[in-house]
Protein backbone atom coordinates (compact mmCIF):
# COMPACT_ATOMS: atom_id res chain seq x y z
CA UNK A 1 0.00 0.00 0.00
CA UNK A 2 1.27 3.13 -1.04
CA UNK A 3 2.21 5.68 2.10
CA UNK A 4 -0.43 7.95 1.48
CA UNK A 5 -3.01 5.73 0.97
CA UNK A 6 -1.90 3.62 4.40
CA UNK A 7 -1.76 7.58 6.27
CA UNK A 8 -5.10 8.17 4.89
CA UNK A 9 -6.44 4.57 6.22
CA UNK A 10 -5.25 5.33 9.21
CA UNK A 11 -6.21 8.38 10.21
CA UNK A 12 -9.53 7.63 9.10
CA UNK A 13 -10.11 4.55 10.92
CA UNK A 14 -8.36 6.38 13.81
CA UNK A 15 -11.29 9.23 13.04
CA UNK A 16 -13.52 6.51 13.42
CA UNK A 17 -12.35 5.11 16.81
CA UNK A 18 -12.69 8.95 18.14
CA UNK A 19 -16.17 9.07 16.22
CA UNK A 20 -16.93 6.07 18.03
CA UNK A 21 -15.90 6.22 21.47
CA UNK A 22 -16.31 10.56 21.46
CA UNK A 23 -20.50 9.59 20.07
CA UNK A 24 -20.93 6.75 22.34
CA UNK A 25 -19.47 9.35 25.63
CA UNK A 26 -21.53 12.02 24.47
CA UNK A 27 -24.58 9.93 23.86
CA UNK A 28 -24.41 7.89 27.36
CA UNK A 29 -22.83 10.17 29.74
CA UNK A 30 -24.79 13.69 30.74
CA UNK A 31 -25.14 15.12 34.37
CA UNK A 32 -26.46 17.63 36.54
CA UNK A 33 -25.29 18.76 39.64
CA UNK A 34 -24.78 15.99 42.03
CA UNK A 35 -23.76 13.39 39.59
CA UNK A 36 -19.95 12.81 38.29
CA UNK A 37 -18.44 9.62 37.19
CA UNK A 38 -17.53 8.98 40.24
CA UNK A 39 -20.32 9.79 42.67
CA UNK A 40 -23.90 10.63 43.12
CA UNK A 41 -25.02 13.18 45.49
CA UNK A 42 -28.56 11.95 47.12
CA UNK A 43 -30.12 14.69 49.77
CA UNK A 44 -32.51 13.42 52.48
CA UNK A 45 -34.47 14.88 55.58
CA UNK A 46 -35.48 13.11 58.60
CA UNK A 47 -37.13 13.83 61.95
CA UNK A 48 -34.08 12.44 63.78
CA UNK A 49 -35.34 14.55 66.73
CA UNK A 50 -39.02 15.73 67.33
CA UNK A 51 -42.23 14.07 67.95
CA UNK A 52 -41.86 11.90 64.80
CA UNK A 53 -38.59 10.84 65.72
CA UNK A 54 -39.56 6.96 65.60
CA UNK A 55 -39.63 7.24 62.16
CA UNK A 56 -35.51 8.88 61.75
CA UNK A 57 -34.76 5.30 61.66
CA UNK A 58 -35.82 5.15 58.20
CA UNK A 59 -33.07 7.17 57.40
CA UNK A 60 -30.34 5.13 59.34
CA UNK A 61 -31.57 2.39 57.26
CA UNK A 62 -31.33 3.76 54.13
CA UNK A 63 -27.74 5.30 55.09
CA UNK A 64 -26.60 1.19 55.97
CA UNK A 65 -28.46 -0.04 52.60
CA UNK A 66 -26.57 2.84 50.00
CA UNK A 67 -22.89 1.79 52.10
CA UNK A 68 -23.69 -1.91 51.51
CA UNK A 69 -24.11 -0.81 47.60
CA UNK A 70 -20.88 1.33 47.78
CA UNK A 71 -18.84 -1.70 48.93
CA UNK A 72 -20.26 -3.62 46.37
CA UNK A 73 -19.20 -1.15 43.91
CA UNK A 74 -21.38 1.31 44.09
CA UNK A 75 -24.07 1.93 40.83
CA UNK A 76 -22.24 1.57 37.37
CA UNK A 77 -19.05 2.45 39.15
CA UNK A 78 -19.92 5.41 41.01
CA UNK A 79 -20.34 5.66 44.94
CA UNK A 80 -23.74 7.08 46.81
CA UNK A 81 -22.70 10.47 48.82
CA UNK A 82 -26.14 10.05 50.95
CA UNK A 83 -26.39 13.39 52.71
CA UNK A 84 -29.84 13.47 55.56
CA UNK A 85 -30.39 16.06 57.99
CA UNK A 86 -32.81 16.41 61.15
CA UNK A 87 -35.75 18.73 60.59
CA UNK A 88 -37.56 17.96 63.64
CA UNK A 89 -40.65 17.12 61.52
CA UNK A 90 -41.13 20.68 61.13
CA UNK A 91 -41.75 22.53 58.13
CA UNK A 92 -39.77 25.86 58.58
CA UNK A 93 -36.25 23.69 59.30
CA UNK A 94 -37.77 21.35 56.18
CA UNK A 95 -37.54 24.59 54.48
CA UNK A 96 -34.38 25.56 55.19
CA UNK A 97 -32.33 22.15 54.93
CA UNK A 98 -34.02 21.22 51.55
CA UNK A 99 -32.62 24.88 50.27
CA UNK A 100 -29.21 23.81 52.15
CA UNK A 101 -28.80 20.62 50.11
CA UNK A 102 -30.22 21.99 47.01
CA UNK A 103 -28.40 25.02 46.79
CA UNK A 104 -25.16 24.32 48.88
CA UNK A 105 -24.43 20.48 49.03
CA UNK A 106 -25.94 20.90 45.28
CA UNK A 107 -27.41 17.20 45.33
CA UNK A 108 -28.76 15.85 42.11
CA UNK A 109 -32.54 15.13 44.23
CA UNK A 110 -33.89 15.04 47.21
CA UNK A 111 -35.13 11.40 48.23
CA UNK A 112 -37.67 9.79 50.87
CA UNK A 113 -37.76 12.83 53.13
CA UNK A 114 -40.32 12.15 55.65
CA UNK A 115 -43.85 13.39 56.39
CA UNK A 116 -46.60 15.73 55.13
CA UNK A 117 -46.31 18.65 56.52
CA UNK A 118 -42.56 19.07 55.64
CA UNK A 119 -42.80 18.07 52.35
CA UNK A 120 -45.71 20.12 51.47
CA UNK A 121 -43.63 22.86 52.78
CA UNK A 122 -40.76 22.45 50.50
CA UNK A 123 -43.28 21.23 47.24
CA UNK A 124 -43.58 24.24 45.41
CA UNK A 125 -39.48 24.72 45.55
CA UNK A 126 -38.78 21.61 44.22
CA UNK A 127 -40.42 22.04 41.22
CA UNK A 128 -39.56 25.67 40.56
CA UNK A 129 -35.84 24.80 40.90
CA UNK A 130 -36.67 21.21 38.90
CA UNK A 131 -35.20 19.13 41.79
CA UNK A 132 -36.52 15.73 42.32
CA UNK A 133 -38.65 15.10 45.37
CA UNK A 134 -38.66 11.58 44.82
CA UNK A 135 -40.39 8.70 47.27
CA UNK A 136 -41.21 11.12 49.74
CA UNK A 137 -41.96 9.15 53.03
CA UNK A 138 -45.59 10.11 53.10
CA UNK A 139 -48.45 8.58 51.92
CA UNK A 140 -50.37 11.73 50.91
CA UNK A 141 -52.77 11.98 47.94
CA UNK A 142 -51.44 14.92 46.42
CA UNK A 143 -47.87 13.72 45.64
CA UNK A 144 -49.79 11.68 42.88
CA UNK A 145 -50.03 14.56 40.46
CA UNK A 146 -47.43 14.59 37.47
CA UNK A 147 -49.29 17.15 35.44
CA UNK A 148 -49.43 20.15 38.19
CA UNK A 149 -45.63 18.74 40.04
CA UNK A 150 -44.05 16.76 37.98
CA UNK A 151 -40.85 16.68 39.91
CA UNK A 152 -42.72 15.10 43.02
CA UNK A 153 -43.46 10.97 43.32
CA UNK A 154 -44.71 9.15 46.81
CA UNK A 155 -43.89 5.75 47.31
CA UNK A 156 -45.97 4.15 49.66
CA UNK A 157 -49.78 3.58 49.45
CA UNK A 158 -51.46 6.43 49.72
CA UNK A 159 -53.56 7.46 52.83
CA UNK A 160 -57.13 7.83 50.91
CA UNK A 161 -56.48 4.28 49.12
CA UNK A 162 -55.82 3.02 53.24
CA UNK A 163 -59.02 4.13 54.42
CA UNK A 164 -61.10 3.37 51.80
CA UNK A 165 -60.15 -0.20 52.37
CA UNK A 166 -60.86 0.03 56.46
CA UNK A 167 -64.50 1.81 54.71
CA UNK A 168 -64.95 -1.00 52.61
CA UNK A 169 -63.99 -3.64 55.74
CA UNK A 170 -66.56 -1.71 58.02
CA UNK A 171 -69.49 -1.59 55.89
CA UNK A 172 -69.55 -5.25 55.10
CA UNK A 173 -68.61 -6.28 58.62
CA UNK A 174 -70.01 -4.09 60.39
CA UNK A 175 -72.80 -1.79 58.86
CA UNK A 176 -73.88 -0.55 62.08
CA UNK A 177 -71.14 0.75 63.52
CA UNK A 178 -70.88 3.97 65.58
CA UNK A 179 -67.26 5.06 64.41
CA UNK A 180 -64.88 7.38 66.47
CA UNK A 181 -62.64 9.29 64.42
CA UNK A 182 -58.69 10.32 66.37
CA UNK A 183 -56.48 12.18 63.19
CA UNK A 184 -53.45 14.22 63.22
CA UNK A 185 -54.64 17.87 63.05
CA UNK A 186 -52.36 17.98 59.65
CA UNK A 187 -52.78 17.19 55.74
CA UNK A 188 -52.02 13.59 57.04
CA UNK A 189 -54.62 13.23 59.10
CA UNK A 190 -57.16 15.29 57.08
CA UNK A 191 -56.02 12.76 53.76
CA UNK A 192 -56.93 9.65 55.95
CA UNK A 193 -60.51 11.16 57.39
CA UNK A 194 -61.26 11.94 53.54
CA UNK A 195 -60.43 8.76 52.17
CA UNK A 196 -62.48 6.86 55.14
CA UNK A 197 -65.61 9.23 54.54
CA UNK A 198 -65.83 8.94 50.82
CA UNK A 199 -65.46 4.76 51.05
CA UNK A 200 -68.35 5.19 53.44
CA UNK A 201 -70.11 7.24 51.04
CA UNK A 202 -73.68 7.84 52.08
CA UNK A 203 -73.66 6.36 55.51
CA UNK A 204 -70.33 8.51 56.41
CA UNK A 205 -72.74 11.18 58.41
CA UNK A 206 -74.46 7.94 60.13
CA UNK A 207 -71.61 6.17 61.05
CA UNK A 208 -69.15 8.52 62.29
CA UNK A 209 -70.39 10.04 65.32
CA UNK A 210 -67.06 11.82 66.82
CA UNK A 211 -64.51 13.22 65.20
CA UNK A 212 -60.80 14.51 67.55
CA UNK A 213 -58.12 16.17 65.68
CA UNK A 214 -54.68 16.18 68.10
CA UNK A 215 -51.95 18.83 67.42
CA UNK A 216 -48.18 16.94 67.38
CA UNK A 217 -47.21 19.81 69.99
CA UNK A 218 -49.85 18.07 72.63
CA UNK A 219 -47.49 15.73 74.83
CA UNK A 220 -50.18 13.44 75.23
CA UNK A 221 -53.22 12.74 73.65
CA UNK A 222 -55.08 10.97 76.66
CA UNK A 223 -57.64 13.44 77.00
CA UNK A 224 -58.73 12.77 73.28
CA UNK A 225 -58.99 9.40 73.80
CA UNK A 226 -61.23 9.74 77.45
CA UNK A 227 -63.43 11.88 75.13
CA UNK A 228 -64.18 9.49 72.31
CA UNK A 229 -65.03 6.80 75.08
CA UNK A 230 -67.39 8.92 76.37
CA UNK A 231 -69.37 9.30 72.75
CA UNK A 232 -70.44 5.19 73.40
CA UNK A 233 -68.31 4.44 69.88
CA UNK A 234 -67.86 0.73 68.91
CA UNK A 235 -65.16 1.52 66.40
CA UNK A 236 -62.37 3.29 66.77
CA UNK A 237 -60.33 4.84 63.64
CA UNK A 238 -56.58 5.99 64.80
CA UNK A 239 -55.07 7.87 62.65
CA UNK A 240 -51.97 8.47 63.99
CA UNK A 241 -47.59 8.40 63.98
CA UNK A 242 -46.15 6.08 66.53
CA UNK A 243 -45.83 8.06 69.40
CA UNK A 244 -49.19 8.97 69.83
CA UNK A 245 -50.49 5.36 68.56
CA UNK A 246 -48.94 3.81 71.20
CA UNK A 247 -50.22 6.30 73.88
CA UNK A 248 -53.93 5.80 72.39
CA UNK A 249 -53.56 1.54 72.84
CA UNK A 250 -52.48 1.64 76.47
CA UNK A 251 -55.19 4.50 77.77
CA UNK A 252 -57.86 2.27 75.62
CA UNK A 253 -56.84 -0.52 77.93
CA UNK A 254 -56.51 1.56 80.92
CA UNK A 255 -59.88 2.97 80.62
CA UNK A 256 -61.39 -0.11 79.88
CA UNK A 257 -63.13 1.19 76.59
CA UNK A 258 -63.11 -1.97 74.04
CA UNK A 259 -63.82 -0.67 70.50
CA UNK A 260 -63.05 -2.47 67.58
CA UNK A 261 -59.44 -0.49 66.83
CA UNK A 262 -58.05 0.43 63.27
CA UNK A 263 -54.96 1.79 63.13
CA UNK A 264 -52.92 3.36 60.31
CA UNK A 265 -50.37 1.39 58.66
CA UNK A 266 -48.42 4.49 59.39
CA UNK A 267 -48.11 3.48 63.05
CA UNK A 268 -48.37 -0.47 62.41
CA UNK A 269 -45.01 -1.18 63.60
CA UNK A 270 -44.68 -3.60 66.10
CA UNK A 271 -41.40 -2.57 67.49
CA UNK A 272 -41.66 0.78 68.02
CA UNK A 273 -45.54 1.37 68.81
CA UNK A 274 -46.82 -2.31 69.73
CA UNK A 275 -44.94 -3.88 71.94
CA UNK A 276 -43.97 -0.48 73.92
CA UNK A 277 -47.77 -0.31 74.99
CA UNK A 278 -48.05 -3.70 75.27
CA UNK A 279 -48.77 -7.05 73.71
CA UNK A 280 -52.00 -7.73 75.92
CA UNK A 281 -53.39 -4.50 74.91
CA UNK A 282 -52.81 -4.41 71.45
CA UNK A 283 -55.01 -8.00 70.54
CA UNK A 284 -57.69 -7.62 67.77
CA UNK A 285 -56.43 -4.39 66.17
CA UNK A 286 -56.96 -3.62 62.68
CA UNK A 287 -54.41 -2.47 60.06
CA UNK A 288 -53.07 -3.28 56.68
CA UNK A 289 -49.95 -3.96 55.24
CA UNK A 290 -47.75 -4.03 52.03
CA UNK A 291 -44.60 -5.22 53.11
CA UNK A 292 -43.38 -8.83 54.62
CA UNK A 293 -44.04 -8.56 58.63
CA UNK A 294 -40.65 -10.03 60.10
CA UNK A 295 -42.34 -11.69 62.60
CA UNK A 296 -44.65 -13.49 60.21
CA UNK A 297 -43.29 -17.17 59.71
CA UNK A 298 -44.50 -17.85 56.38
CA UNK A 299 -41.64 -15.66 55.51
CA UNK A 300 -39.14 -17.74 57.88
CA UNK A 301 -37.85 -19.28 54.13
CA UNK A 302 -38.49 -16.81 52.08
CA UNK A 303 -35.34 -15.96 49.93
CA UNK A 304 -36.66 -11.84 50.38
CA UNK A 305 -36.73 -12.10 53.80
CA UNK A 306 -33.42 -14.06 54.15
CA UNK A 307 -31.94 -11.47 52.20
CA UNK A 308 -33.73 -8.62 54.48
CA UNK A 309 -32.30 -10.61 57.63
CA UNK A 310 -28.93 -11.06 55.92
CA UNK A 311 -28.51 -6.99 55.72
CA UNK A 312 -29.63 -6.37 59.23
CA UNK A 313 -26.84 -9.06 60.12
CA UNK A 314 -24.10 -7.61 58.04
CA UNK A 315 -24.73 -3.91 57.38
CA UNK A 316 -27.36 -2.75 60.17
CA UNK A 317 -26.97 -4.93 63.38
CA UNK A 318 -28.20 -1.89 65.21
CA UNK A 319 -31.43 -1.87 63.20
CA UNK A 320 -34.27 -3.20 64.97
CA UNK A 321 -36.13 -6.10 63.01
CA UNK A 322 -39.37 -6.09 64.62
CA UNK A 323 -39.09 -1.79 63.33
CA UNK A 324 -41.48 -1.90 60.44
CA UNK A 325 -40.08 1.70 59.75
CA UNK A 326 -36.98 -0.47 58.61
CA UNK A 327 -38.27 -2.91 56.51
CA UNK A 328 -39.89 0.32 54.96
CA UNK A 329 -36.22 2.08 54.49
CA UNK A 330 -34.50 -1.06 52.96
CA UNK A 331 -38.08 -1.28 50.09
CA UNK A 332 -37.77 2.52 49.05
CA UNK A 333 -33.76 2.07 49.12
CA UNK A 334 -34.42 -0.61 46.94
CA UNK A 335 -36.63 0.81 44.22
CA UNK A 336 -34.35 4.16 44.22
CA UNK A 337 -31.23 1.72 43.17
CA UNK A 338 -33.42 0.37 40.26
CA UNK A 339 -34.00 3.85 39.31
CA UNK A 340 -30.51 4.75 39.00
CA UNK A 341 -29.65 1.46 37.59
CA UNK A 342 -32.41 2.56 34.49
CA UNK A 343 -30.62 5.86 34.29
CA UNK A 344 -27.30 4.20 33.29
CA UNK A 345 -24.86 6.79 32.32
CA UNK A 346 -27.57 9.77 31.54
CA UNK A 347 -27.52 11.19 34.92
CA UNK A 348 -29.90 14.15 34.52
CA UNK A 349 -32.43 15.44 37.06
CA UNK A 350 -35.23 14.93 33.72
CA UNK A 351 -33.96 11.54 33.33
CA UNK A 352 -34.39 10.22 36.73
CA UNK A 353 -37.77 11.30 37.13
CA UNK A 354 -38.18 9.68 34.16
CA UNK A 355 -37.06 6.53 34.86
CA UNK A 356 -38.67 6.63 38.38
CA UNK A 357 -41.75 6.98 35.81
CA UNK A 358 -41.16 3.98 34.12
CA UNK A 359 -40.95 1.24 36.67
CA UNK A 360 -42.91 -1.98 35.23
CA UNK A 361 -44.01 -4.94 37.73
CA UNK A 362 -40.84 -4.20 39.88
CA UNK A 363 -40.60 -6.18 43.38
CA UNK A 364 -38.44 -5.24 45.92
CA UNK A 365 -38.84 -8.86 47.78
CA UNK A 366 -39.74 -7.17 50.72
CA UNK A 367 -43.38 -6.14 49.30
CA UNK A 368 -46.01 -8.96 50.10
CA UNK A 369 -46.90 -11.09 47.17
CA UNK A 370 -49.41 -9.99 44.89
CA UNK A 371 -47.47 -5.77 45.29
CA UNK A 372 -45.44 -4.82 42.57
CA UNK A 373 -44.48 -1.50 42.11
CA UNK A 374 -45.62 0.57 38.29
CA UNK A 375 -45.30 4.00 37.53
CA UNK A 376 -45.83 6.01 34.45
CA UNK A 377 -45.74 9.68 33.50
CA UNK A 378 -49.26 9.77 34.64
CA UNK A 379 -49.37 7.37 37.51
CA UNK A 380 -47.24 8.54 40.13
CA UNK A 381 -47.95 6.11 42.61
CA UNK A 382 -45.53 3.15 42.58
CA UNK A 383 -47.82 1.32 45.31
CA UNK A 384 -51.70 0.93 45.50
CA UNK A 385 -52.16 -2.31 46.37
CA UNK A 386 -52.69 -3.55 50.44
CA UNK A 387 -54.16 -6.58 52.37
CA UNK A 388 -55.74 -6.33 55.57
CA UNK A 389 -54.03 -7.40 58.72
CA UNK A 390 -55.13 -8.58 62.84
CA UNK A 391 -53.69 -8.27 65.59
CA UNK A 392 -53.18 -11.89 67.68
CA UNK A 393 -50.33 -12.90 70.14
CA UNK A 394 -47.09 -11.08 69.66
CA UNK A 395 -47.63 -10.47 65.30
CA UNK A 396 -49.80 -9.37 62.63
CA UNK A 397 -51.61 -12.07 61.12
CA UNK A 398 -52.71 -11.19 57.10
CA UNK A 399 -56.22 -11.83 56.23
CA UNK A 400 -58.89 -11.39 53.17
CA UNK A 401 -56.93 -10.87 49.58
CA UNK A 402 -54.48 -7.85 48.32
CA UNK A 403 -57.10 -5.40 47.43
CA UNK A 404 -56.28 -1.86 45.27
CA UNK A 405 -57.55 0.68 47.18
CA UNK A 406 -56.61 3.06 43.89
CA UNK A 407 -58.61 6.26 44.35
CA UNK A 408 -61.53 6.59 42.02
CA UNK A 409 -60.89 2.35 41.12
Amino acid sequence: MPVTTRRLAIASAAFVVFAASSGSALAQKKYDTGATDTEIKIGNIMPYSGPASAYGVIGKTEAAYFKKINDAGGINGRKINFISYDDGYSPPKTVEQARKLVESDEVLFIFNSLGTPPNSAIHKYMNAKKVPQLFVATGATKWNDPKDFPWTMGWQPNYQSESRIYAKYLLKEKPDAKIAVLYQNDDYGKDYLKGLKEGLGAKAASMIIAEESYETTEPSIDNHIVKLKSTGADVFVDITTPKFAAQAIKKIAEVEWKPLHILNNVAASVGSVIKPAGYENSQGIISAAYLKDVTDPQWDNDPGMKEFLDFLAKDFPEGNKLDNSVIVGYGVAQTMIQVLKQCDDDLTRANVMKQAANLKDFRTEVLLPGVTINTSPTDFAPISQLQLQRFKGERWELFGDVISGDVGG
